[in-house]
């Protein structure tokens, strides 16, 4: 019996940490961000993609011009509801900045309650395959991720995780003095 107890620890453990990774009902795991920081310096820039559709209310979302956060997220991820009032607070601090939710693996219906709940005013889009258009850049492979847009609508920097006020204000500070 000694001798299964350590294995019993560590199945549940792994079970437990595997919480809230995926998508309920599609399969499609995704793994909670580190917090990790990446700022690319302007001369190694790369163009983001085109970003344009229809918002989860209904209004034409165009391509983002100037400096842009762009949120990726899901109503069922753990991490995405903990940040949300700080891009709301953050998005409100920051006028001249455009924010968008990109939402990913998730139901429109529980999406829209998401943005009730948390009283987020930006705009978001629901595209699956948009997050697959930064791949070769900064893949926001990991929910939540943020991804920030220099004034050329060139990816400036990444967020791989829950987002910080401290942090986000000191990227769009960087990018944003440029």
């Amino acid at each position: 019996m000694k001798r299964l107890l350590p294995f019993v620890l560590l199945s549940t453990l792994l079970v437990g940490c595997g919480a809230g990774t995926s998508a309920p009902g599609n399969g499609s795991s995704y793994v909670a961000g580190n917090g990790a920081i990446t700022f690319i310096d302007p001369q190694d820039r790369v163009r983001a993609p085109e970003i344009s559709g229809t918002g989860l209310d209904g209004a034409t979302v165009a391509q983002l011009r100037g400096v842009s956060v762009l949120n990726v997220w899901a109503s069922w991820c753990g991490p995405c509801r903990a940040e949300a009032p700080t891009l709301q607070a953050i998005s409100v601090q920051y006028p001249n900045v455009h924010f968008l939710g990109l939402l990913t693996r998730d139901d429109d219906d529980a999406a829209r309650a998401f943005l009730r709940r948390f009283k987020i005013t930006y705009p978001t889009i629901h595209d699956d395959d948009l997050i697959l258009k930064f791949g070769k850049t900064l893949p926001p492979n990991a929910i939540p991720s943020t991804v920030i847009l220099d004034s050329q609508s060139r990816i400036a920097a990444r967020i791989s995780g829950e987002v910080t006020v401290a942090g986000l204000q000191e990227l769009l500070n960087k990018v944003l003095a440029e």
